[in-house]
């Protein structure tokens, strides 16, 4: 039997794949997705569109994670995102998922920054 994935992996996994069927059972109900710049979208339902019209406007758009590290309910991940139509969108990233159960409570995205890795405790870039 396979091990089952952690849902803040699984949930980059369909981001990935641009799976929204997949990201909505993958989200409570009062998911948050926070950017980088610290702007919120609330509510499974808001997230979804906002999802849909992110896919549809950057159909390439992946994230690619070098590092994962779980520390009770929260994944965080390290890597960069990937896409060829927005240069803002590719570079070195930080992503953070928070869980409640089997689902992601919040998905949480941060500048790759010394700040941001000792806030979340993770190793300084080598």
């Amino acid at each position: 039997m396979a091990a089952e994935l952690h849902p803040g992996v699984a949930f980059n996994e369909a981001i990935n794949r641009r799976d929204l069927p997949a990201l909505g059972r993958l989200m409570t109900d009062d998911h948050a997705f926070i950017d980088s710049e610290a702007n919120v979208v609330a509510g499974k339902e808001a997230v979804l569109t906002a999802w849909e019209g992110f896919f549809e406007a950057f159909p390439d758009y992946r994230n690619e994670w070098s590092e994962v590290t779980s520390i009770r309910d929260v994944v965080v991940a390290v890597g960069r995102s990937v896409c060829s139509t927005e240069p803002l969108l590719e570079g070195p990233a930080i992503w953070a998922a928070t869980t409640a159960g089997d689902r992601v409570s919040e998905w949480r995205v941060y500048e790759d920054t010394p700040g941001n890795r000792r806030r979340l405790g993770i190793s300084p870039e080598s």
